[in-house]
């Protein structure tokens, strides 16, 4: 049975709702002197042009301005997490993707949360956090462009690109 991490919540039904938390900004950390050696080179991002969709992997989806897992999007990261690991050979890049509503940065920050859920039910179920990457492109991304909630429903995902290592 998929162990769901104690951190990542899931939603035993649908709820009304509720905006999540604006996030807030963090102070400053002081600079590191010139002088000091750096230890580790800066992370890469990845880019997503060099990763593939496959249609092994299911896209997971969220209710409004939610980044909690409902029992579908856990249906669907169960069946992505056998893949991964039949196909242990490969890199995943999770995109965040939500609906038109709400600003850009608003959107960027819950696009985040919700690639964030992802990897965290992905990262307690086996699959090695070095392996696994986020994005989020907010509502910059849409998969329906239509102004309906049927189709601002298909905009609020998760979405999973492969590469080979």
């Amino acid at each position: 049975m998929p162990q769901m991490p104690p951190s990542v919540p899931v939603a035993a039904e649908p709820v009304t709702a509720q905006p999540e938390p604006a996030a807030v900004a963090l102070a400053p950390q002081p600079q590191e002197s010139a002088d000091k050696p750096q230890s580790e080179e800066p992370t890469k991002k990845p880019r997503s042009e060099d990763f593939v969709a496959v249609p092994e992997l299911k896209a997971v989806y969220f209710d409004y301005d939610k980044s909690v897992l409902r029992p579908d999007a856990v249906d669907a990261l169960a069946s992505n997490t056998t893949w991964l690991k039949e196909n242990a050979d490969t890199l995943v890049l999770i995109e965040g993707n939500c609906d038109e509503r709400g600003t850009a940065e608003y959107n960027l920050a819950l696009g985040d949360r919700r690639a964030k859920s992802a990897l965290d039910y992905l990262e307690a179920n086996g699959i090695a956090k070095d392996r696994l990457s986020t994005v989020s492109y907010g509502k910059e991304r849409p998969a329906c462009t239509e102004a309906t909630d049927a189709c601002m429903n298909q905009n609020r995902r998760a979405d999973f690109r492969i590469k080979s290592r």
